[in-house]
């Protein structure tokens, strides 16, 4: 369990005696192959990350943002820093004093003797496992941010290698920075600014680390915003400026340099039939295709290049789509575009994703935002979930072809008594990304018009409880029949309404059916294929009352019970002239009496 303090303030502790040997022998380190430490602090790195990978498995809450574990190294120019961060397992404050403060190894004195007497340290380092000292031998001080894996204390260890090291709480931007896992800053020496060429951490990471199986990212140093601004518009033909910018070179068993942007204007061509990407493939900059693929359709929206080291230069269009090198790029830059996107709001291709990409529709629904009845803008599921009302376990919504169509819908009714909030899907991709089984948080996506629902447990609202008086309800089994024998075939049931409060009828699917929304467009195409619906009656309503008391006009009365449903659903009556004679014919007996 992690150690807390209250105390905000560096605590100063001392280095165990071998750790301030071994520093010693670091600092003032003779040894050629200084290269090592980036052997060894990328090692440490793939270590966390597969202690997470592990722990996993009894735990999954550990990793429930989705994100794979991984290794960026971040060089700084204008800092004088070299970065190695992983998103693994991570350290509490316990562990970093007893990781980085001591040496919990039998041999230690043994290997310090024979550290001292070896010309060249570089494979003992890695024998005995100490290589997170080696980074002394080319930095002047070391600060590790660290966050354990479902902590929400992140704390900061440094030290320049003398005699201790001071440990405090992360400041409020580090602990924004780490969210998981470890960063090691190293602040070089003068005579080690070379780490910070690009071309040299490659030759290092190709010598020493080609085995890592976790990604590594080489991210460069941030250019200035013009520069980029000036790319985006060159590579995307756009006049605008981009929204997102990601920029990086991945290293390890795949070398490729990644430019991508998402722009701040919806592209002309974003719903073009062909959904097409616009995303460039090099192969060591050398123009190879420019509809290679790169990313899914449904984030055509991104403009870039990728830039393959690996990949043969002859490589044909047919091979593109079956190479498996390719393939791993694709999956790697697909995510991290979509974790790029979490900050960029709403991008109407996305929910085209919730639809193709199984692998990640957990991420793709965290993105997206939705219109709700609750107003003020798009909003977030995780924003939608933390407002949910006591003892609500599912997220509703209804799809239909505007929100204004839907805010009308007698389905909302029950829903709004008791203040829910509903999500408003309008898009006609909705009707096809909601017919699979869909959670968020551990909340079940619910729709209104499929299935039975039941707000039973769900308290009115204030003003609905006082105006929820005690009403006659019609005899169920009597006006059930009745209906049934007036509506025969043309709809599969007839049952009691949880869903309307002032309205007289709906129509609804069962819950095995597909949604009513779905139902309507695959009507417009094949109506043989639709499935008949169930009609629900709210037996508080008069005109459901009317069905048995007024015995001579219970068939017409049955009837628009069912042609009304259809037509706030956004349908026709099966035969308008019919619905038309009926609605004439109850008209003229209502002013008759």
């Amino acid at each position: 369990m992690m150690t807390t303090t209250t105390d905000t303030a560096p605590e100063s502790q001392p280095f165990q005696a071998e750790v301030a040997e071994l520093l010693h022998l670091m600092v003032h380190s003779v040894y050629s192959e200084t290269d090592i430490f980036l052997r060894e602090l990328i090692s440490n790195a793939s270590d966390a990350c597969d202690k997470l990978r592990y722990e996993a498995i009894a735990a999954p809450e550990l990793i429930a943002d989705g994100a794979p574990p991984k290794i960026k190294i971040v060089p700084d120019k204008k800092a004088n820093t070299l970065a190695v961060v992983d998103s693994g397992i991570g350290m509490d404050r316990q562990e970093l004093i007893d990781n980085l403060g001591t040496i919990a190894r039998s041999g230690t004195k043994s290997f310090l003797a024979r550290l001292t007497e070896a010309k060249d340290g570089a494979n003992l380092i890695g024998q005995f496992g100490v290589g997170f000292y080696s980074a002394f031998m080319v930095a002047e001080r070391i600060v590790v941010t660290s966050r354990r894996a479902g902590s929400d204390q992140a704390w900061t260890w440094s030290s320049s290698g003398g005699s201790g090291f001071e440990i405090a709480p992360a400041s409020e931007e580090d602990a924004k920075r780490v969210t998981r896992g470890t960063e090691i800053a190293l602040h070089l020496k003068k005579d080690a600014a070379k780490y910070l060429e690009t071309y040299q951490i490659e030759r290092i990471v190709r010598a020493y680390s080609d085995n890592i199986q976790f990604p590594i990212d080489l991210v460069p140093e941030e250019g200035e915003p013009e520069d980029y601004k000036q790319a985006y518009q060159s590579i995307a033909g756009a006049f605008d400026e981009p929204a997102m910018t990601l920029h990086y070179r991945a290293e390890g068993r795949q070398s490729y340099a990644v430019l991508l942007f998402a722009p701040s204007t919806k592209p002309f061509d974003l719903f073009d039939q062909a959904r097409k990407g616009k995303v460039r493939l090099y192969v060591r900059r050398v123009f190879i295709a420019d509809d290679a693929e790169l990313l899914p359709a449904y984030l055509r929206f991104i403009r870039g290049v990728i830039d393959s080291e690996d990949l043969p230069l002859n490589i044909s269009r047919e091979m593109l789509q079956n190479n498996p090198q390719l393939t791993q790029i694709r999956k790697a830059v697909t995510g991290r575009v979509i974790g790029e996107l979490e900050n960029l709001g709403d991008k109407e291709p996305m929910k085209e994703g919730l639809y193709e990409d199984h692998e990640r529709r957990g991420k793709l629904l965290a993105l997206s935002r939705f219109a709700t009845t609750a107003g003020g803008g798009l909003r977030s599921l995780k924003q939608y979930v933390a407002d949910l009302k006591p003892n609500q376990t599912e997220i509703y919504y209804l799809v239909g072809e505007s929100a204004e169509r839907i805010r009308s819908n007698p389905k909302l009714e029950a829903a709004r008594a008791r203040g829910i909030e509903v999500l408003l899907l309008t898009d006609p991709v909705d009707a096809f990304w909601t017919m699979m089984p869909q959670e968020f948080d551990g909340k079940k996506l619910k729709s209104l018009s499929q299935g039975d629902v039941d707000f039973g447990l769900i308290p009115l609202t204030d003003d609905e409880a006082v105006d929820n008086k005690e009403e006659a309800a019609a005899d169920e089994a009597t006006t059930i029949a009745v209906i049934k024998d007036a509506l025969g075939e043309r709809v599969s049931d007839v049952k009691p309404s949880q869903r309307l409060t002032s309205s007289a009828s709906c129509l609804v699917a069962s819950g095995a059916a597909r949604d009513r929304a779905l139902e309507r467009l695959l009507a417009q195409h094949d109506k043989s294929a639709t499935e008949k619906p169930i009609l629900e009656i709210n037996l508080k309503h008069p005109l459901v009352a009317a069905v048995t008391e007024a015995k001579d006009a219970a068939k017409d009365l049955s009837f628009l019970l069912l042609e009304q449903a259809q037509i706030l659903d956004g349908e026709l009556p099966e035969d308008p002239a019919a619905f038309a004679g009926r609605l004439n014919r109850l008209v003229l007996r209502g002013i008759k009496l």
